[in-house]
């Protein structure tokens, strides 16, 4: 449970305290007065009903900022369907993928996989899921063509392992034209893809 809705839960525990306090009877709380200091004055009706009002009103204000918290608490968290559905469309869109890398084996498209696949999963979130809070992090020790990420998100106790594995695909190697439209002479390397997912850390 995010702090987000621990605070909300405490906004509407405390907006009951103030509703039971609205409801206790001016004569139950005479008596506690003349058992607790016999000598007080006597406190006169108004001061009763206006307490009331009061309270009435922190209320109302507690309760009403409260649902408006869990809607935005919702916005913000991940749940768990959304999250499995969200790592589940973005294994189906990056199995197979194909990219290019330059003479350092650096993607010229993303940066890493765990960038690639924090886009993925943000992506296919669908519409009710949040844009942000969705963590990866590459296991360790992993090399550039066998790498396992556990995917976790905000709101939500669910995690998942994505494993990657890129194999060279020669096939899809890409040369720019050169200068002039001559033939380039700088070939950036083809590879692809196959991503697999599981529920649990890797």
């Amino acid at each position: 449970m995010d702090t987000l809705t621990k605070l909300n839960i405490f906004g509407l525990a405390l907006s009951a305290v103030f509703l039971a306090m609205a409801c206790v009877k001016a004569d139950r709380v005479r008596a506690w007065r003349a058992d607790f200091n016999p000598s007080a004055p006597d406190v006169p009706n108004s001061a009763f009903t206006l307490a009331r009002l009061l309270f009435v009103t922190i209320a109302g204000i507690g309760i009403y900022t409260s649902v408006q918290g869990f809607g935005v608490s919702d916005d913000m968290s991940w749940s768990d369907d959304e999250l499995t559905s969200a790592v589940r469309g973005a294994t189906d869109d990056l199995d197979g993928y194909r990219y290019q890398a330059d003479e350092s084996g650096a993607p010229l498209y993303f940066d890493d996989y765990a960038s690639l696949i924090e886009q993925k999963v943000t992506e296919n979130g669908g519409g009710d899921a949040p844009e942000t809070g969705v963590a990866t992090e590459p296991s360790d020790p992993d090399t550039e063509s066998d790498t396992h990420i556990t995917v976790t998100a905000n709101g939500t106790d669910k995690v998942f392992c994505v494993h990657v594995v890129r194999t060279r695909s020669k096939e899809d190697d890409y040369t720019p034209p050169g200068i002039a439209g001559r033939e380039g002479t700088l070939t950036f390397s083809g590879y692809r893809l196959a991503v697999a997912m599981r529920e649990g850390a890797c």
